[in-house]
């Protein structure tokens, strides 16, 4: 049978199976009526044998991942697997997503230097023409003045147990949509993720020149480290796995782009699952040491508190590295380079 042939005669079951589909996946299950589930059933086994065939002849591209992607929806279906434990959840936080960082640490290399170079772009920028601050600083800092800020935070009580609980709540969230924004934008081939990252650095940039040019740099970043170092840390992470999916539409590396595009947006979600941790902390410190100044805080504390954050939080994401230099040396030692 030629492949056009096979095309007209399979067509009908094929649509048959992604009406079963969407009912399925839009209602659930059990929205199916009994012969329905066990048409779904039958389907799914007919339509796998069909992309057999098709894979077999080197059929037509779009042919092939149409039924590919049928054929994987009616798998999660039927086969939805196990739950996630608690034991595996943390297995992934405490080592499967070190070693994922690890693997994606390109894609995370240029997330970084996306935001560091809107970063330099605004410092410099505020730096050459002060009178740009409208257009590179962020909009709630225009009518803040750096030294009556300073004097005022001085003279101000600190927040209550409650208000700094609620706060915290809300910088979480807002970070977290800040993280999924830049994965999701992903999908534009990575332009949109970037462009993200580099307007983030661009206002951090442009702040940072604000508060050194009235001589409080030291204020300013005692300031920001603190939570700064978790925060910018996932944030970049997150847009690494906005890339990776970018990567999957522009290198699908011989693949259909549907397949590659799915299987690289496995990875990409698993690399921002992995952020959630580190956005609980930055949200935990920004409502709480962040926002204690000088007096009752110096700025060296803070600044010490904030080195002592950014080397435990990469030393977490570092230790994949460092077992795999430790399981190196250990069978250099023996003779049998690992």
């Amino acid at each position: 049978m030629e492949m056009p042939e096979f095309i007209e005669a399979r067509r009908p079951r094929w649509q048959q199976l992604e009406s079963l589909l969407d009912k399925a996946e839009g209602k659930g299950l059990r929205a199916l009526e009994l012969e329905e589930a066990r048409s779904l059933g039958r389907l799914y086994r007919a339509v796998s044998s069909d992309l057999l065939w098709v894979r077999a002849r080197s059929g037509a591209a779009d042919v092939s991942e149409y039924l590919n992607d049928l054929v994987g929806r009616a798998y999660a279906l039927t086969y939805p697997g196990e739950r996630p434990r608690f034991a595996d959840v943390w297995s992934f936080i405490a080592r499967g997503f070190p070693a994922l960082l690890r693997q994606e640490w390109r894609m995370y290399a240029a997330s970084v230097l996306m935001f560091l170079a809107g970063l330099g772009f605004g410092y410099l920028g505020m730096l050459v023409d002060p009178d740009a601050a409208p257009y590179l600083v962020p909009a709630e800092h225009l009518s803040l003045e750096p030294l009556q800020r300073a004097r005022d935070e001085a003279a101000r009580e600190g927040a209550t147990v409650a208000e700094q609980a609620q706060f915290t709540t809300f910088l979480f969230t807002h970070n977290i949509q800040v993280a999924f924004l830049a994965f999701a934008l992903g999908i534009t081939a990575g332009v949109g993720t970037g462009l993200m990252l580099f307007s983030n650095g661009l206002m951090l940039g442009a702040l940072a020149q604000v508060y050194t040019a009235k001589g409080m740099a030291g204020w300013f970043w005692a300031w920001i480290l603190p939570h700064g170092i978790p925060e910018i840390t996932a944030i970049c992470i997150a847009g690494a796995a906005g890339l990776v999916i970018a990567r999957g539409q522009v290198a699908p590396r011989g693949l259909p782009r549907g397949v590659a595009l799915r299987q690289e947006a496995v990875r990409a979600v698993r690399l921002l699952f992995g952020t959630l941790a580190l956005f609980v902390l930055a949200g935990f410190i920004e409502g709480t040491i962040s926002q204690i100044h000088p007096p009752r805080l110096s700025v060296a504390f803070k600044v010490s508190f904030a080195l002592v954050v950014g080397l435990g939080v990469y030393a977490y994401l570092g230790s994949d590295w460092m077992r795999a230099a430790g399981r190196a040396r250990d069978g250099a030692e023996d003779g049998h380079p690992r």
